[in-house]
């Protein structure tokens, strides 16, 4: 089984997803998609329910942001930042998810990812998803 946020491989048993921490729910075996492309090769859209978003602003505690001082002064990869990119990028995908199925969608099209900082000197950063809600079914 894949995980339906990150596609990892989950074992049979498992209540999380060893990668990304998501819940391994019995609705995930219904093959829920969420797609950045416009179409599913193999399905056709049937329904379409609108466009569906998903944001999630984060930022550092005072300890993360000293620790990302810190590796800034050695170049490469700031490290206490990546942690909380990809978390955020999660939880955005996951809103989109959610509210995609709330509104009776099986699949998300043409699912888009930004990132922005709100330009508050705060150091917080915006992701958002945003995609389409559809019902698809197999061809």
């Amino acid at each position: 089984m894949k995980c339906a946020l990150c596609g990892s491989e989950i074992p049979e048993d498992a209540k999380f997803c060893p990668k990304c921490g998501e819940t391994v729910d019995e609705e995930d075996s219904t093959g829920f998609m969420i797609v950045t492309t416009p179409t599913v090769p193999g399905y056709r859209i049937t329904k379409v329910f609108g466009v569906v978003t998903g944001l999630t602003p984060r930022t550092r505690g005072i300890l993360g942001k000293f620790v990302a001082g810190f590796e800034s002064m050695f170049g490469g990869e700031v490290t206490a930042f990546t942690s909380e990119l990809e978390k955020a990028r999660l939880d955005a995908i996951r809103r989109v998810r959610s509210k995609a199925l709330n509104l009776g969608a099986n699949a998300v099209v043409g699912l888009d990812l930004e990132t922005s900082d709100l330009g508050l000197q705060l150091g917080v950063v915006v992701i958002s998803a945003t995609g389409t809600a559809v019902v698809i079914e197999k061809e």
